[in-house]
């Protein structure tokens, strides 16, 4: 018995193994992919603010005009930078509000029916980007992102902990 459950150990450490290695082309797919389209629906809502303006007042949100070029360049901005992994989890983070401010101003029905109405929540227009955002936010943009790259290098570099503005 103990030879079958040591065998059993071994394969599921195995399966670990490989699905673990599978985390980062997986959240790197996700970036680009998802990043990508949001950098164009944002890019697509700066050539178009007038009815992005008219969508904001009718929906009653303060400075529908700022608003709207604010939100409109976001999107564009946090895009690009999860599609890029750079600054991936506070990109993540704002797009995460960013949705849910969607969610709750334009589909509240559909946001407030989360445990009531799944089927609803999901297939409300902003899930998959609310999603993506916590989804990167939790889990980080994996090691094949600038972020990662960045923090190897500064790890490397041994000058990154002095102080140079006060001399020992």
């Amino acid at each position: 018995m103990s030879n079958l459950t040591n065998q059993i150990e071994r394969l599921y450490a195995l399966f670990v193994r490989i699905t673990n290695s599978l985390q980062s082309p997986l959240l790197l797919l996700i970036r680009v992919y998802w990043g990508w389209q949001i950098s164009q629906n944002g890019w697509g809502k700066l050539h178009n603010l007038s009815h992005v303006t008219e969508f904001f007042q009718s929906l009653g949100l303060p400075a529908p005009a700022f608003t709207a070029a604010f939100v409109s360049s976001f999107e564009f901005i946090a895009g690009i930078l999860l599609a890029l992994g750079l600054l991936s989890r506070i990109a993540a983070l704002g797009l995460f509000i960013d949705m849910t401010t969607a969610y709750l101003t334009a589909d509240r029905e559909s946001f407030l029916g989360f445990f009531s109405a799944p089927d609803k929540f999901v297939a409300a227009d902003p899930f998959i980007f609310w999603f993506v955002g916590l989804l990167i936010l939790i889990f980080g943009p994996g090691k094949f992102a600038l972020d990662t790259l960045i923090a190897r290098s500064m790890r490397k570099d041994p000058n990154r902990d002095l102080d140079i503005t006060h001399p020992s």
